[in-house]
């Protein structure tokens, strides 16, 4: 995720670099999704039968790859391949996500969960700011320096990183069967006791995707925000991610329970991005997006805990592959929500629509509770 960090910021840049548009960038975001929407599924089935450490070794391969074909790309074809290649081996996310939910108990899932969102928090909150710097010497040497850290990873995991699944508890189906995977995409919501839980995660991230990819562009427009101080906003928010995610929500899950902050941290959710789309001056963003990180901080790693404690431990990866799947659907369509309703109906409108989703996503939510009560959620 620190590379990850690195290049999100100054991906518009590489597309105005090669004389592209806001809507070429666009379509890069939905590209990356796509490839992942494919890749998901099939990687984390691969996962199951493999074992986890192969396909995360893989897939960071792969981004390294990606990364520094960005950085030698010359023309807009390649550099939607090198995003092409980073999102059909963009599954080390969701890899990690089973590989957490191998080696802990039912009891501490959600905390191993948010632990994993602290990591990433991480990276997004040292990536951004080291990019800014880098760039200033090209925008070559950040994409070469995530490429490396990429390729750093790969190494220390083939030599430290241990196997997280049992030979014992493998699944051999077939990978590559299409019909295969939208049967398993389409039977999780067929899964009364998760299917309310993945309908609120869809809404939650629809709400959230667009607005990485609009943020600049509603700083710059409303409060001529520079790459500088977007990319020290980005730092915030992975500083508020680390602290939430790595430190309070382990404080909190002990106490609460999934239910409660599930609920607590959609309404957050809502309430801090009403507090974005009417901020009335440039310092009123941080305390709205504090709020916002909150909800997610809280809300995610509860909803995924919620999810993975409902399937048996040879689905993890199928799980988290189909769960990526859905995710990516929101990746696709959340910045092309954004960019259309900041063009044509006004630019805080995306803020707007994201919270009335988050409190769908909490209506939803509050229902799955309703209907069956878990004796692992207080």
């Amino acid at each position: 995720m620190l590379g990850y960090g690195i290049m999100l910021p100054l991906l518009p840049f590489f597309v105005q670099a090669q004389n592209g548009g806001a809507m070429i960038a666009g379509a890069l975001s939905s590209l990356y999704a796509s490839a992942q929407l494919f890749a998901g599924p099939v990687l984390g089935a691969l996962s199951d039968r493999f074992g986890r450490r192969p396909v995360l070794l893989i897939c960071l391969l792969g981004t390294s790859f990606g990364y520094l074909m960005l950085g030698l790309a010359d023309s807009l074809p390649l550099i939607f391949l090198a995003v092409l290649i980073d999102g059909l081996t963009g599954g080390n996310l969701t890899t990690a996500y089973a590989y957490i939910a191998d080696v802990t108990t039912s009891e501490n899932r959600a905390r191993g969960m948010g632990m994993v969102g602290a990591a990433f928090g991480l990276g997004l909150m040292a990536g951004p700011a080291l990019g800014g710097l880098l760039s200033r010497y090209g925008l070559y040497v950040p994409a070469f320096t995530a490429s490396a850290i990429a390729l750093s990873n790969v190494i220390f995991g083939y030599f430290v990183l241990p196997e997280s699944l049992p030979l014992e508890k493998r699944e051999i189906k077939p990978v590559f069967n299409v019909a295969h995977f939208g049967r398993q995409f389409t039977s999780l919501f067929k899964q009364d006791n998760i299917k309310k839980f993945l309908i609120a995660m869809f809404l939650l991230n629809l709400a959230f995707a667009g607005l990485q990819s609009n943020f600049p562009l509603y700083s710059n427009f409303r409060f001529h925000w520079t790459p500088t101080q977007n990319s020290f906003f980005y730092l915030y928010v992975g500083l508020c991610a680390v602290f939430i995610q790595g430190f309070l929500f382990g404080k909190l899950q002990p106490i609460f329970g999934e239910r409660k902050l599930t609920l607590a941290g959609l309404t957050f959710m809502a309430v801090g991005l009403v507090g974005m789309a009417l901020a009335p001056v440039s310092w009123a963003l941080y305390p709205a997006v504090t709020i916002v990180a909150l909800g997610t901080g809280m809300s995610i790693p509860s909803l995924t805990a919620l999810v993975s404690l409902r399937v048996s431990e040879s689905e993890q990866g199928r799980l988290m592959g189909g769960t990526q799947t859905l995710l990516s659907l929101t990746n696709i369509f959340g910045p092309v929500i954004a960019g259309i309703s900041f063009e044509l109906i006004a630019f805080p409108a995306p803020y707007w629509i994201g919270s009335l989703l988050s409190i769908f996503a909490l209506m939803v939510a509050s229902v799955g509770f309703s209907a069956k009560t878990d004796s692992s959620t207080p």
